[in-house]
């Protein structure tokens, strides 16, 4: 019997076989030339009433692309894994909710971002240039809260040849305190059928940057968003924020201890409660812990600079190279890469290592050149950029292997980096909830 590429060890014996059933006959076909990449289909969302959430018809593009065996693989280990997981949540008597996070490769309604304000001026113009590469591809909610910031952010956008008035592009007037809204923005679950938000405790980082920086007005986020998008939300008594949190879309969430479990954000807080927690809020039956903090990672350690999903069994872990500042004796972070390749193999994942190739000097620091923090969209990938033509073209080329059929960019955004994150700390996708309501 074949070894079914998706990892789905709970499954029972029936289902398995058809599965390899369906490798078989999908081999097949790929070996006679009769498999052929299927239609995609771009949901187009149109907004009205000058850019509130309200949301009409679709309108559907297809395109026909010649996708990899791999590709039509992994989709059908999704839709039955999801088949099956819907089916077991409701049970025959409908006991249990069907709960489920997608993963950041599946369709999506919009992208959240908060505009910097005054006091984080200086990423601006890598934050022009992700609305510009965006606002091409699906809707962009702009938060803008406090005065001045608009005006500000629409003048840099069209200093990097963007449309601030572009119909994909909606300014929200929401307060916030900061530009990092992948930590202190909602995590969307789809619970019975419908896309709700959970607002999760944030405390900026444990109060890891200082305490004169604010964050009461980041943490009401979540709600402000779920109600200008007629969502319900749940308000969970836990700090955490969502740059530590990696769904494969299927049965698994894969996060850093060294996030959840720090004290100055949940204290006394065990791994029991976190393994309970994640399955508990996110419908999840397999919780994977790494551990371990990088050097210079304020945030402590979060998973999307460590390691990320591609498809529901493959993981993307980063690797220190001897053209690495990571490298260096007696240097942490090479260790608790080389650990978390381990945890998550242990755990049933294919694993690849990305290469750090090299490091950039920028303001008298020195700075891996780590791409891990990429940001998947609607037929896109955007990735920190260095300012390093080889790494930067290096890291593009691994990016359209690991996301086939979709457009990469590299951005530079050092300013971003210095501060500690890039593209997808700085973003938050909402996800769309399919036709089956999953």
């Amino acid at each position: 019997m074949l070894k079914y590429p998706c990892g789905f060890g709970h499954l029972n014996s029936t289902i398995t076989l058809m599965l390899n059933f369906i490798v078989v006959l999908k081999l097949g076909l790929k070996s006679t030339g009769l498999l052929l990449g299927p239609p995609i289909l771009v949901e187009k969302p149109r907004l009205v009433n000058g850019g509130k959430f309200q949301w009409i018809s679709n309108e559907i593009v297809t395109r026909r692309v010649e996708e990899k065996f791999d590709s039509t693989v992994w989709a059908v280990c999704l839709f039955f894994g999801l088949f099956i997981m819907n089916a077991s949540a409701h049970g025959s008597e409908g006991q249990h909710v069907a709960k489920r996070v997608p993963a950041e490769w599946e369709p999506q309604q919009a992208i959240w971002l908060q505009w910097p304000g005054p006091w984080e001026r200086s990423y601006e113009t890598a934050f022009a240039r992700m609305s510009r590469v965006i606002a091409r591809y699906q809707p962009l909610h702009i938060l803008y809260g406090p005065t001045g910031i608009q005006s500000a952010a629409r003048t840099a956008i069209e200093r990097e040849g963007g449309d601030p008035d572009h119909p994909n592009i909606h300014w929200q007037a929401i307060p916030y305190d900061n530009a990092w809204l992948r930590d202190n923005g909602p995590v969307y679950v789809i619970e019975d059928g419908a896309l709700k938000a959970q607002n999760w405790g944030f405390d900026a980082w444990g109060g890891a940057f200082g305490s004169a920086v604010p964050f009461r007005r980041d943490d009401q986020v979540p709600k402000a968003i779920a109600e200008l998008a007629g969502l319900s939300s749940e308000t969970i008594d836990i700090v955490h924020e969502r740059g530590n949190l990696e769904f494969n879309g299927v049965d698994t969430v894969l996060l850093n201890w060294s996030v959840i479990g720090d004290p100055r954000r949940n204290k006394d807080y065990t791994r029991a409660q976190a393994q309970a927690d994640m399955k508990r809020y996110f419908g999840v039956s397999k919780v994977v812990l790494i551990e371990g903090v990088p050097e210079g990672d304020l945030t402590n350690g979060h998973i999307d600079g460590i390691a990320r999903f591609i498809n529901p069994a493959t993981v993307v872990v980063a690797k220190c190279t001897g053209f690495s500042k990571c490298h260096a004796a007696g240097n942490p972070t090479q260790g608790i890469f080389d650990a978390a390749a381990r945890t998550i193999e242990a755990a049933g994942f294919n694993v690849i290592r990305d290469p750090i190739e090299g490091s950039v000097e920028y303001r008298g620091k020195t700075y891996d050149t780590n791409y891990l923090n990429w940001l998947v969209g609607n037929g896109f990938v955007i990735t920190v950029g260095f300012g390093n033509a080889q790494t930067d073209g290096a890291a593009k080329t691994r990016l359209e292997d690991y996301f086939p059929g979709r457009d990469v960019y590299v951005i530079e955004m050092l300013e971003s980096w210095a501060a500690g994150g890039g593209v997808h700390c700085h973003t938050n996708d909402m996800p769309v909830v399919g036709e089956n309501g999953t």
